[in-house]
């Protein structure tokens, strides 16, 4: 599946370099260009058609729910994952695209062709970093590769890996060792308060546990599909 994304991105048509993350593109001086149209097939061609693919996952997950919507945003952070990239890095993206006023699409609904469009939050950006940043941690906390990664680069800060490993690593072990799919809310706002000194409200932190969930079984499925 990934070998898909790896090649398409790689092709020697679009000569770019190991990592779509990892170079300073040549169209870069025009990220204030107000046009956020990418094509499915060009989702991963550069750094910041993957963080506007992101950011449109994101917000399909907030407006409409979780199930195949946050599937969705999980292969698509462990793509960006396996292409090189690093949170910051599309946090960078993000961030660049918001100063200039960028809008951006919403994903088409299945019933119709809504195309709103709206700017770019700080808060956004900030939570939407943040689920892809637990999607990196929880893939490193697998007990083997299971995502080949194009660049020797952290995918994400020593900070952020700190404060999300005892977390991400408490539900893996729980998902590979006992065949858990939950854990006690509790557990991991004690785990929260270990590493930050305060524990997220257990709505946010049962969310958080799901994100980690739902990205193992993309990555490590554990049980055939009914």
């Amino acid at each position: 599946m990934f070998l898909v994304f790896l090649e398409r991105a790689f092709s020697t048509e679009h000569p770019s370099c190991s990592s779509p993350c990892g170079f300073k593109e040549m169209a870069s001086k025009y990220v204030c260009r107000l046009d956020d149209s990418v094509p499915s097939d060009d989702e991963y061609r550069s750094s910041r058609n993957i963080a506007i693919s992101l950011l449109r996952r994101y917000r399909n997950v907030v407006d409409r729910g979780g199930g195949d919507n946050l599937k969705e945003f999980i292969s698509a952070g462990v793509n960006a994952y396996a292409l090189g990239c690093t949170a910051e890095g599309l946090r960078k993206e993000l961030a660049d695209m918001k100063e200039c006023g960028v809008e951006i699409e919403a994903m088409q609904s299945y019933g119709g062709n809504t195309s709103l469009k709206s700017k770019i939050s700080s808060e956004e950006v900030d939570e939407c970093i943040l689920w892809l940043s637990i999607i990196f941690i929880t893939i490193l906390c697998t007990p083997q590769p299971t995502v080949v990664r194009w660049s020797s680069t952290p995918p994400v800060s020593d900070e952020v890996r700190l404060q999300w490993k005892g977390f991400c690593a408490l539900i893996a072990n729980a998902y590979y060792v006992r065949g858990m799919a939950w854990l006690p809310v509790k557990t991991l706002q004690l785990e929260q308060m270990a590493v930050v000194g305060r524990a997220e409200e257990p709505s946010v932190v049962a969310s958080r546990m799901q994100l980690v969930f739902s990205t193992l079984e993309v990555v490590s499925p554990q049980w055939p599909r009914v």
